[in-house]
């Protein structure tokens, strides 16, 4: 694996605790507010970590011990008053500003391999987004989550208001929950369906279970690994029909694999099948 300090950033850290994955931890303190320095350098870590050539599972959580994030840094809230004076202008610079902080903060949905949340204590407003963005979202029995962007006066337009609604499975509590910006437990957003799992302790506990489940896709074919989530997120957003045309054509070249020979043999010889690399080392995107 490549030089793990090259992924680090001044308010990210990344280490690699297991085999073909890697731990990304939030580290701005005091309490991961983001501003715009460290939502783009969120960006590029993610970005980083897809040309990485053998990184197979990504777990992300919080460097600090009571926390997740308390969400948006305020003072990146008045960003927009330092644009034009011109009405049309600032609305244009603004809508610019409000999509860049949406690819950045989605960047795990584009990231080639799975991205395991590990989310405990206070996961305020943007940590919704945040989190909405990963493909496996575990708590810890401490965790406390809001959507708060209706207290600030705004509606939360960076992503939880597009992915939760096709997350959870009670559309009313998610109305609910936008609406009122009460807290919520873990427990109840698992639930809802935001969660997959809720794991009694703090910090060190659901870190060490999301890396537990981090190891065994770890050992997967990747190649059966990133089709299933590029399928995943295909299926989320097209009919049926599409989604089976699209896995159709996904699979004229990926069932050519030999990690499906390794599989098949490893299967039958009751081994522990070793799978290449997604790509060279050297090789540029």
């Amino acid at each position: 694996m490549s030089n793990l300090a090259k992924l680090s950033g001044e308010f990210i850290k990344v280490t690699s605790p297991e085999p073909h994955v890697l731990l990304v931890e939030l580290a701005r303190a005091p309490v991961n507010a983001f501003h715009k320095p460290f939502w783009f350098e969120y960006r590029r870590v993610f970005e980083d970590i897809s040309r990485e050539p053998d990184v197979r599972v990504v777990v992300l959580a919080s460097a600090f011990p009571k926390l997740f994030s308390a969400g948006i840094d305020f003072a990146a809230l008045g960003e927009w008053q330092t644009f034009d004076k011109d009405i049309a202008r600032r609305g244009y610079q603004l809508r610019e500003s409000t999509l860049a902080f949406q690819e950045c903060i989605g960047a795990p949905e584009r990231c080639p391999s799975p991205v395991i949340a590990a989310v405990h204590g206070v996961a305020y407003g943007l940590s919704i987004d945040i989190i909405a963005a990963c493909d496996v979202r575990y708590a810890a029995s401490n965790a406390v989550f809001s959507i708060k962007e209706v207290d600030v006066g705004l509606a939360a337009d960076i992503g939880t208001l597009a992915r939760l609604p096709k997350l959870a499975g009670n559309q009313s509590l998610v109305h609910e929950l936008a609406y009122t910006t009460r807290n919520f437990s873990a427990q109840e957003a698992e639930k809802m369906g935001l969660l997959s799992k809720v794991v009694q302790g703090g910090r060190d506990e659901v870190v060490k279970a999301a890396l537990d489940t981090a190891k065994v896709i770890a050992a997967k074919s990747p190649i059966a690994v990133i089709g299933t989530k590029r399928v995943l997120q295909h299926a989320r957003d097209h009919t049926v029909q599409q989604n089976l045309e699209y896995v159709a054509t996904w699979n004229t070249a990926m069932l050519q694999s030999i990690d499906l020979i390794d599989a098949l043999h490893a299967a039958k010889t009751k081994t522990q099948p070793s799978f290449k690399p997604l790509r060279k080392a050297a090789s540029k995107l």
